[in-house]
């Protein structure tokens, strides 16, 4: 399962954002304030300083192949621009964005479950891992298939736990939970996830192993 969990973590590698500028890009202090006064620089800062690193909490979470990846990106940054007036800390922005890009992706993956659009597992691409094996890439799309059967309180903490390897007090404060409340999501979020796989014919191997 481990060698699953370590495909699937592997985003596609990701353009370097820059401005080109000779200044130096504001702090996080800096950003905040211009994020509050809606200065018109502070945006785009804010995509060029954390884009890749919620980026890469949403590739955790929702998959490397999910074609709406982009979109939800933005709403991420959307979301962060009209509530940061909710930021008490500025020091804490990062921590806050990646509860923002949580809570984001958790309204996403629950639109997707009232439509159904999940249950229609056939369709799910593959992983974007052109360097995989054939039974590496099956493994894992297979392992986004039994995230999309997941509660979503269960899927998020254990993406972030095994998947980005976060720490059970890191989890649960992405997750804006006690580290009481995660350690029992993910308890429940294992013993699902192993149900589930066991559905899988590709995963078997790696059940074995466990």
């Amino acid at each position: 399962m481990d060698r699953v969990l370590r495909i699937i973590a592997l985003p596609p590698p990701e353009p370097e954002i820059r401005d080109g500028g000779s200044q130096q890009p504001p702090d996080d202090m800096a950003l905040v304030a211009g994020l509050r006064a809606r200065q018109s620089w502070a945006a785009p800062a804010l995509v060029a300083r954390y884009g890749g690193h919620l980026r890469r909490v949403l590739l955790r979470i929702l998959g490397t192949s999910d074609n709406e990846l982009g979109d939800v990106l933005q709403d991420v940054i959307v979301n962060a621009w009209l509530g940061i007036d909710g930021l008490e800390d500025p020091a804490a922005l990062k921590s806050w964005l990646t509860q923002v890009a949580i809570f984001t992706a958790r309204k996403v993956i629950r639109r997707r479950h009232r439509r159904r659009w999940l249950t229609l597992f056939e369709t799910v691409p593959e992983p974007e891992v052109t360097w995989a094996s054939p039974d590496l890439r099956e493994a894992a799309s297979c392992v986004y298939r039994v995230f999309d059967r997941m509660p979503v309180d269960e899927r998020i903490p254990l993406a972030l736990r095994l998947i980005d390897g976060l720490e059970l007090d890191a989890t649960a404060a992405a997750c804006g939970v006690s580290v009481a409340t995660v350690r029992r999501r993910l308890i429940k979020a294992e013993r699902r996830f192993l149900k589930l796989a066991r559905q899988f014919e590709a995963l078997a191997p790696w059940l074995e192993l466990r």
